[in-house]
């Protein structure tokens, strides 16, 4: 039996334009969008219509099940209440984070990841998500067992973005000492003596396993048409690597001269959307708001916060006078979409999926209304 439901009185937010009107949904997809108003269906009352946001880059899940240092919490709750907070904040696609690579001095488990995706899996066949669960691999490439921990997904089909990394100190994301020591001896509280050891460890590491690890990984990739994202890429040697480990997402370039260069070279660039939020990068690289103004920003990611994924587009909109609010959405929903080959979602257009997202916002935070997936009501 056919099922049809009608927005009607919206601002609706398409790729390039923003129109009052209508959509009708038939059977989970979009079947008209039309202009002008209407009595028929759902009144919008002139708030926004716009696509599911479809999050990329989020670490929100580990902030769940471990609340707090060294405290597991059960994992299906873990996860649900990431998926909760998640759809409410109006995405219906996220690419859950999970770790790939650990030893001693942090990290996860071997095989704690796997049993975390195999959660995420079960919880979905048992109908208990809202927005739809995709995994995204972050591969710190310098770990002796990241291959390891890799070959764990080797069948795992919900694997579609893996990320390289390496958290080494002197270079990408931790090119002072400073922020490494901030990050990893004053948070872990190591002495002077230990810290040492720990740096000296981690440059070894990087030495001998980056290349090889980063090459062995992203052929496999390419084999299994997984998308494959940078991560910290801070120079142009960094970025020619890239381009030679088929990359098409650059993520939280550390320079402008990256960025601009992972743009030129067709490479979708993320930022976090708490970044915009904030005006600045919490670890204290470039700030999100710089690449945009000179056109270099293709994709938001709520990375730790959420709601900053719906709130970020609203601020660029508002601040920088190139950047309409039909382009600062595609940075939320359409581009990253396209950047890993999900064509059917990200856009307000007839015969695409009907994930949707009603957002009333006079000034300041947006708030989420109703979001549905496949036409189906989930928030």
């Amino acid at each position: 039996m056919t099922k049809e439901t009608v927005f009607s009185n919206a601002r609706i937010v398409l790729e390039d334009d923003v129109i009052s009107g209508s959509v009708l949904i038939r059977d989970g997809r979009i079947a008209d969008v039309s202009e002008g108003h209407s009595t028929v269906g759902e009144d919008f009352e002139g708030d926004y219509l716009i696509p599911g946001l479809v999050e990329l880059h989020t670490d929100h899940l580990e902030g769940h099940y471990q609340p707090r240092p060294g405290i597991r919490w059960d994992k299906t709750a873990a996860i649900q209440a990431h998926d909760a907070q998640i759809v409410t904040s109006g995405i219906t696609t996220v690419f859950d984070c999970l770790r790939m690579g650990a030893d001693e001095d942090g990290g996860f488990e071997h095989g704690e990841m796997r049993d975390m995706a195999d959660a995420i899996e079960a919880a979905e066949k048992q109908g208990r998500l809202r927005a739809e669960h995709l995994l995204h691999l972050r591969c710190e490439v310098s770990a002796d067992n990241v291959l390891q921990h890799f070959a764990d997904f080797e069948n795992d089909t919900h694997v579609r973005l893996v990320s390289l990394m390496d958290h080494a100190p002197g270079q990408r994301q931790f090119q002072t000492m400073e922020k490494y020591v901030y990050y990893y001896q004053k948070k872990r509280g190591l002495s002077d003596e230990v810290f040492a050891r720990f740096v000296e460890k981690r440059l070894e590491e990087s030495a001998r396993n980056s290349t090889p690890h980063r090459n062995a990984i992203a052929e496999v990739c390419a084999a299994r048409g997984i998308t494959v994202a940078s991560h910290d890429d801070a120079t142009l040697a960094h970025v020619d690597e890239a381009i030679g480990n088929g990359v098409r997402l650059a993520e939280f370039p550390t320079s402008v001269e990256a960025a601009r260069a992972s743009h030129r070279a067709g490479m979708s660039v993320l930022m976090g959307a708490p970044n915009i939020v904030r005006g600045v990068s919490h670890s204290g690289n470039i700030a999100a708001r710089e690449l945009a103004e000179i056109d270099v920003l293709d994709v938001l990611s709520s990375d730790y916060v959420p709601l900053s994924l719906l709130h970020a587009p609203f601020i660029l909109a508002d601040e920088i006078e190139s950047i309409s609010l039909p382009k600062a959405i595609a940075m939320v929903t359409a581009t990253p979409a396209r950047t890993v080959s999900l064509d059917d979602r990200g856009r307000i257009a007839t015969g695409l999926r009907a994930d949707l997202v009603r957002v009333h916002r006079d000034h300041g935070v947006p708030v989420t209304r109703s979001v549905w997936r496949e036409g189906r009501r989930v928030a």
